[in-house]
């Protein structure tokens, strides 16, 4: 597989690398680099091989042995370990880049310090915005970083059809297109789960297409059903799954031929509950990969990438060779790129790091594809940048100025009370509740009290000035507030959740201004605002001015009396109309339990 990036010395395939690889081996040719006096992890045998030497030359691995000296040239350069172990570069097996607030570059610039040199990225967030275009744009950039950023073509734009009105739509004839792109790896996660078990003839021919292609098709079942319908889903063609959130979760799909991927994201901490299908029942560990799915850029620059998903799997009782091989070479061999990446052997891609502890895993020196690109936790390459233009900058169209009006709820006629169906937040998992609340009307409108507030979904792709009002629990906002996002997964409408009808189209209207983004408001003021341009989804700044503002934003739903963990990313997939079990879209409120439009009252 050739990829070609804008850096100076592309890498090439193994092919064209096999002549000089075997003469550097055999010590007819000097290595560029070798790596002396260290501990190699070799994640293909499970063990630690004391004193093992590496040498590295046009970009991948040529000698992996005792005694690498008859590859050393008076240009090489020698790197000592100082009795360091030696590491497979880090692999995300399932993530969106766009959940970082971040453009490709800047999403690789800052992982690339915490060992991260693969990533598997599903851009449906933008494929909802401007289709098959916007993937391409990120295919485009991913393609130019320095490590190695592969793209599944979203499946689901939109997510599910009948339910929520998207950008763009993504069609079967765009997924056969994509897969002839080259960094195209698969298909995207297949969200669409009653649409699979159903027949349905887009969702299928999808599929076909991507494993006609010879590549993988990711999946998405996010029922709790374990019987017919989830068997009737794994023959689709889904290789593999990350809704899980409970040990039985992985385990049924392993016996299914599915990977169990295990995500530890900014808001969904699902290892802890899945592990123990290895730790304790002691399935076969090759079956289970570690990913992160959704890390916001404070996440990213605070607390680590994929560095962070090992060091919490072996806090959760795995052993640290294990979790290794789940963000290395699980990974890789999931995506039939065993031979070009995710271990440290003969002509696989240079990607190492150097750690002075397998626990903590501290990431002390990266090198992605043979060239050292973090030292000490500063990146010490560049990250070059797609010339966005101006159509995927200019993408909320609100088509009027929102007032207080528009976020106002009608009682049905004569009522003093209703019974109201209220989305209930959970903490740190992706499912909502499906609640009731017994609410107050005054003057005909309804009022949200006793810990619930309004929701509202705000169509932003063409004009139309539509408002979407119910009610959602499990923020523990109060006072006057509001805050409002275009980050909406996946429609990418944009959400707006208060106390204030005022404040609501305050921050609606703030979006509107200055092209998509995250406003929070109080008391008729700005506490915080995030711009994220691109889309309405990312901004090209650097991750720690992005992670700057996100903090603000977090210090500012505080503020408003939200105590939940990483309350933003709940926020953002309200409007997920294919998680159970109620959502909100553009066209009324969802019951994801029977993808059904549902009315906002209960009726005796």
């Amino acid at each position: 597989m050739a990829i070609h990036r804008d850096m100076d010395t592309p890498l090439t395939s193994w092919a064209e690398s096999a002549p000089h690889l075997v003469a550097v081996a055999a010590g007819r040719a000097a290595a560029d680099t070798v790596v002396t006096g260290g501990k190699l992890v070799n994640v293909q045998s499970r063990e630690i091989l004391d004193g093992w030497q590496v040498a590295i030359a046009a970009g991948r691995f040529a000698y992996v042995g005792p005694d690498a000296s008859h590859c050393i040239g008076p240009d090489t350069q020698i790197i000592d370990a100082a009795g360091r172990y030696l590491i497979p570069g880090l692999c995300d097996a399932h993530m969106h880049i766009e959940s970082g607030m971040l453009t490709p570059a800047e999403f690789a610039a800052a992982v690339i310090p915490h060992g991260t040199t693969t990533m598997f990225t599903d851009p449906h967030e933008i494929a909802n915005v401007l289709g098959l275009d916007g993937v391409r744009m990120m295919h485009d950039e991913a393609l130019m970083q320095p490590i190695n950023i592969f793209t599944q073509m979203p499946s689901c734009a939109p997510s599910a059809p009948g339910l929520e009105t998207t950008g763009f739509e993504i069609s079967a004839d765009d997924v056969a297109e994509a897969m002839t792109w080259p960094g195209i790896i698969g298909l995207g996660e297949m969200m669409n789960f009653p649409g699979v078990i159903n027949g349905d003839p887009q969702m299928l021919a999808e599929m076909a297409a991507t494993m006609t292609a010879g590549k993988t098709v990711g999946g998405h079942y996010a029922s709790p059903d374990k019987g017919i319908p989830f068997h009737a889903y794994a023959a689709g063609g889904a290789a593999d799954d990350h809704e899980g959130t409970a040990e039985a979760d992985a385990i049924a799909r392993v016996r299914q031929g599915m990977r169990s991927m295990m995500r530890l994201g900014s808001a969904w901490f699902d290892v802890e509950s899945q592990i123990t299908a290895v730790t304790e029942k002691g399935l076969d560990t090759r079956n289970f990969i570690l990913c992160t799915d959704d890390c916001m850029a404070e996440t990213l620059v605070n607390d680590g990438h994929m560095n962070r998903v090992v060091r919490h799997a072996i806090a959760c009782g795995c052993d640290p060779l294990v979790a290794l091989q789940m963000a290395t070479i699980n990974t890789a061999t999931h995506f039939g790129l065993e031979r070009e990446l995710g271990s440290i052997a003969p002509g696989r891609r240079a990607d190492l790091i150097l750690t002075s502890s397998l626990t903590d895993l501290p990431i002390e020196h990266v090198i992605a594809n043979g060239e050292t690109v973090a030292k000490d936790g500063q990146i010490t390459t560049r990250c070059p940048h797609y010339d966005w233009p101006d159509t995927a900058r200019q993408t909320v169209h609100l088509g009027k100025t929102l007032t207080a009006k528009d976020f106002t709820i009608t009682a049905p006629s004569g009522a003093e009370r209703v019974t109201a169906k209220v989305i209930g937040v959970v903490e740190n998992q992706a499912p909502t509740e499906a609640l009731t609340a017994d609410l107050p009307v005054t003057d005909g409108i309804v009022r949200a009290t006793g810990g619930v507030c309004q929701i509202a979904l705000v169509e932003r792709h063409r004009a139309t000035g539509g408002v979407t009002n119910g009610f959602v629990s499990g923020f523990g906002y109060t006072g006057q507030m509001a805050i409002a996002s275009t980050v909406a997964h996946d429609s990418h409408h944009m959400i707006v959740v208060g106390t204030s009808h005022a404040d609501m189209a305050l921050a609606a209207n703030r979006l509107g201004e200055v092209g998509g983004g995250v406003a929070v408001y109080q008391d008729g003021e700005e506490l915080a605002l995030v711009e994220l341009p691109i889309a309405g989804l990312m901004s090209d700044q650097r991750a720690a001015d992005v992670a700057a503002k996100a903090y603000h934003m977090i210090r500012a739903m505080e503020a408003c009396g939200c105590t939940l963990n990483n309350a933003f990313m709940q926020h953002s997939l309200l409007a997920l109309v294919v998680i159970p079990a109620l959502r909100i879209s553009d066209l009324g409120l969802v019951d994801v339990t029977t993808f059904e439009i549902t009315d906002l009252f209960e009726t005796s």
